[in-house]
C-alpha cells in the first residue's frame, strides 16, 4: 500500500490515492443516501474476482470523479492493470466529498490532481490533517457552512500478532462529532456566541416541526464521510464487504445523526495479504480503527 495525497488550498478541495502495487480484493458498505462514486461494482462478490489497482477519495463532489482519470494513466505508464491482451486496464474505485461550499466551487480534482497524487505516493508520508481529499471537509452544516467545524483526512493502524489493519478515513458529515471516550462533543455547527456547539440532532428534530427553512436545507447531498480498512488479512470480497459493514459502528460511535439521507457514508475494505485471520477479529478491529482515525482528524485539524 502506497498513499498520496494532492491539494489546492486556494479552492480547498484535494485528492487521496490508495495505490497496490500488487492488487487488492475489496469490498464496500454505503449507508449514506447520496454516494458520489465510480466502478464500485468491481467490490460486488459476483462481479468477476479482479484486483483493484487503486481506490481514490476526494473532493469535488461528483465533478471529482475526473481525478481516477489521472491514476488511471499514472498507473498504465507504471505497467499496472488488468490485462486485456490489447492494454493493461487499470481497475480503480472512487468516492467523493461535497466540498464546493468552501473555497472555489469552479475548481474540482481533476486528472491532474489524481496523478499528482500518485507521484507523492512515490514517497509515501501517511499523516492526518487538512490534506488531500479531506483539505475541504467540514461537519455540523445543518446551519451553513459558516457555522461549521473544520474538519480533514485522518489514519489509524493497529496490528494484533501478524495481522495489520488500517483506516483511511475523510470525515465530511452532517451531523456533530463525538469523542467515543468520552461522550464529548468536540465539532458540529458552531454557536455564534462562540459557546460551544449546537446540537445537530436537536436542530433537525425542530426542523421537522417548522415551517420556515434553514439556511441550508439538510437534505441535500452537502456531506460524507468516506474511508477505506486495509488489512493483510486473506478474505473474500464477501468477508471485505462485511468488514466493511462492521466498520461503519466507528463512523456510528463518533458522528451523530450517522447515515442520513443528507451523507454519502461510503466505507470500502480491501485485503493486500495472506495472513489467516477471524472475520469477527478483522471486523471489531476495523471499527475500533476507523473511530480512532476520525479522532485523529479532530486533533490534526486544530494544530
Amino acid at each position: 500500500l502506497r498513499i498520496g495525497n494532492a491539494q489546492d488550498y486556494e479552492a480547498m478541495t484535494g485528492v487521496t490515492v490508495l495505490l497496490f502495487d500488487h492488487g487488492a480484493k475489496a469490498g464496500i458498505d454505503i449507508s449514506g443516501g447520496g454516494p458520489a462514486s465510480r466502478e464500485t461494482p468491481l467490490t460486488s462478490p459476483i462481479t468477476a474476482d479482479n484486483p483493484l489497482n487503486a481506490i481514490v477519495l476526494s473532493g469535488g463532489s461528483a465533478f471529482g470523479l475526473a481525478a481516477s482519470d489521472g491514476v488511471m494513466r499514472y498507473l498504465e505508464e507504471h505497467g499496472i492493470g488488468y490485462e486485456t491482451g490489447f492494454a493493461k486496464v487499470p481497475l480503480v474505485c472512487q468516492s467523493c466529498i461535497y466540498d464546493l461550499s468552501i473555497g472555489r466551487s469552479d475548481i474540482r480534482p481533476d486528472a491532474a490532481m489524481g496523478y499528482a497524487a500518485c507521484q507523492d505516493a512515490e514517497h509515501p508520508h501517511p499523516v492526518s490533517g487538512i490534506l488531500g481529499g479531506g483539505t475541504g471537509a467540514s461537519v455540523g452544516k445543518i446551519y451553513g457552512r459558516d457555522k461549521a467545524t473544520k474538519t480533514g483526512l485522518g489514519m489509524y493502524a493497529v496490528s494484533i500478532g501478524d495481522l495489520k489493519i488500517a483506516a483511511v478515513v475523510i470525515l465530511n458529515a452532517f451531523g456533530d462529532v463525538y469523542n467515543p471516550a468520552t461522550g464529548e462533543k468536540i465539532a458540529g455547527p458552531r454557536k455564534p456566541d462562540g459557546s460551544g456547539f449546537f446540537d445537530t440532532l436537536e436542530e433537525l428534530y425542530k426542523f421537522s416541526q417548522r415551517t420556515d427553512q434553514f439556511q441550508h436545507d439538510p437534505n441535500s447531498k452537502a456531506n460524507t464521510t468516506i474511508g477505506a480498512i486495509i488489512t493483510n488479512g486473506a478474505f473474500s470480497k464477501a468477508e471485505l464487504s462485511k468488514i466493511a459493514s462492521m466498520a461503519r459502528s466507528g463512523y456510528a460511535r463518533c458522528i451523530n445523526p450517522v447515515g442520513t439521507m443528507a451523507d454519502g457514508d461510503s466505507i470500502y475494505a480491501a485485503s493486500i495479504g495472506t495472513v489467516e485471520a477471524d472475520l469477527n477479529v478483522a471486523g471489531t478491529l476495523a471499527a475500533e480503527v476507523m473511530a480512532e482515525a476520525i479522532q485523529n482528524i479532530m486533533f490534526r485539524s486544530r494544530s
